[in-house]
């Protein structure tokens, strides 16, 4: 089974995500959503589609844990600076360096570098738990980002009802691939390496946790885009009007 996960990652995924990385390049200017984190996301993505096949051979390999480590924990942080690029958007339209090229530019590269310095210690002092401890970092930061969006968005008048219902769709998608996903998959895979467990059933979890990470995130470009999306969003919310109004005409029949 482990085979078949692996050759779906390097043969179905891995072309998948360079079209889509090529896409995101080619739409980058013409799209109003800044896409430099997402492209980072995807180059993250790139490279852990690479290393797959390496690491499961190899798996105690200190070099090839480094790089494994460095993609996943950049991928997280990425998928952080994308939420709280969506927040600032709506609720602290002032707080504009997110958006801004340099600002954005200076994020990346602040990420890569934490990142790298985090892992690489990690590494040195055989200390893996505490890559656990990077993984959860951005729990709180995640659950601030969505609270404050929905608090935030009836004061957010210039916004468009599309571009909130969008930003909304993909924090909650971010949130979801986070807590379900991104978090429960470095745990294992941290527990593994640390106390060398070995069952495979772990290994086929943690593969198959990182195949669903990678599809949320390419699903995740569809929320950034106009397109059939805001129809979807808006038949969704049209239907949670429509419960939420059928239950006060159920409750003022009720009071009569």
């Amino acid at each position: 089974m482990q085979e078949v996960v692996i050759w779906i990652d390097v043969s179905v995924f891995l072309p998948v995500t360079i079209l889509f990385f090529c896409c995101v390049c080619c739409a980058g200017r013409s799209c109003e959503v800044p896409l430099i984190y997402y492209i980072n996301l995807l180059i993250s993505n790139l490279i852990h589609r690479c290393m797959t096949f390496f690491l499961w051979t190899k798996l105690h390999d200190r070099t090839l844990c480094f790089f494994y480590y460095l993609v996943v924990t950049t991928s997280l942080y990425f998928k952080l600076c994308i939420a709280l690029e969506r927040y600032c958007f709506i609720a602290l339209p002032l707080l504009d360096c997110f958006r801004q090229t340099n600002g954005s530019l200076l994020v990346c590269v602040l990420v890569w570098v934490f990142c790298i310095v985090s892992v690489a210690l990690a590494i040195i002092l055989h200390d893996l738990v505490r890559l656990i401890i990077y993984a959860a970092l951005p729990a709180p930061l995640f659950i601030i980002c969505v609270a404050g969006t929905l608090k935030a968005l009836p004061a957010a008048t210039s916004v468009p009802t599309e571009e909130k219902r969008r930003t909304v769709g993909t924090l909650v998608l971010l949130l979801l691939n986070y807590f379900l996903i991104n978090l429960p998959a470095v745990i294992l895979l941290t527990l593994k390496l640390e106390l060398h467990f070995p069952i495979t059933t772990i290994d086929f979890t943690i593969m198959i946790l990182f195949l669903f990470s990678s599809l949320l995130d390419l699903i995740l470009f569809v929320f950034k885009c106009k397109g059939p999306i805001d129809r979807l969003l808006a038949r969704l919310c049209c239907c949670s009007m429509e419960s939420n109004n059928t239950g006060d005409v159920t409750d003022v029949s009720t009071d009569s």
